[in-house]
This record gives C-alpha cells, structure tokens and sequence, in this order.
C-alpha cells in the first residue's frame, strides 16, 4: 500500500503561464480533459486553477473570459505537499483548506505532480464510489477484428 504522495500523484502536468486567457485554459482542460491545470511563470508555481475557478471567480462574476487572465481565477492561498510526505498529510491539508487537488511541490518550490482527492480514493478504497469513478475508465471487450 502506498504510503507517500509521490506513490500516487499525478506526474503528466498541464500547465499555463499566469496571462493566458481564461476561455485558453477553459478549450485546454477540455483538450486535455482535465479539471485543474497549474499557474506557473517559468518553472515557478504560481497557482492552481480548476475548472470550477474558472466558472466562480469568472464567468459568474461577469467577467470577459477572454479578455480575463487565469491569474485572476486562481486561488490566492497557494496550498501544496510535497512527494515525500505521508498520504495522511496530504489528506489532513485537503480536508483543513476544503480542496480537492493540491500541488506537489519539490525542495525548490517546483511543481512535480498534482495529488487528487480521487488520486487517495483510489489508493484507499479503489471499490468506493469515489475509488470507482475516479479510477480510469474500464475498455470494453471487443473480439479482434471488430
């Protein structure tokens, strides 16, 4: 069983430097079908923006998402873990901030994966509901030649 961020957070990053438009990083989340995408400027991290942000702290506040930067969508509080810590700490600082996804960070302050609420689910209890949905999609049996 894991026992450390790193054993079961995301490594394939999708990233955004802090001027892209929101209506950029809202068609890049649906590209890439993710649900959060990291700020950053150069290799520093900057923020996390998830497609909720992009809904609440944008589009129904009347904002241009065109005109309008992700910076300006992201959460001021920048919450992260790092891949040497206990899967208990990451759950311990997703359920004090009331996040679902936090920032892996190294000793530099660089981004290096992304830990999910579902990521632990998965980890924890695969046959859950949330273990269940999060998990990849299962692909259906098709006989060769079909």
């Amino acid at each position: 069983m894991a026992q450390h961020v790193r054993d079961v957070m995301t490594t394939d990053l999708v990233t955004v430097e802090p001027q892209t438009s929101v209506t950029a990083v809202a068609e890049m989340m649906r590209d890439e079908d993710v649900g959060a995408v990291l700020v950053t400027d150069g290799d520093q991290l900057r923020g996390l923006v998830t497609d909720r942000d992009l809904v609440v702290r944008s589009v129904a506040a009347g904002h241009d998402p065109g005109s309008t930067t992700v910076i300006d969508a992201c959460s001021d509080e920048m919450i992260t873990v790092g891949p040497g810590d206990d899967l208990e700490h990451a759950v311990d600082v997703m359920r004090e901030h009331s996040v679902r996804r936090v920032p892996v960070v190294d000793q530099k302050q660089h981004a290096v994966g992304v830990v999910s609420l579902g990521d632990l689910a998965i980890e924890r209890d695969p046959h859950s509901a949330l273990g269940d949905i999060s998990g990849p999609v299962p692909t259906p049996d098709v006989p060769p030649g079909q």
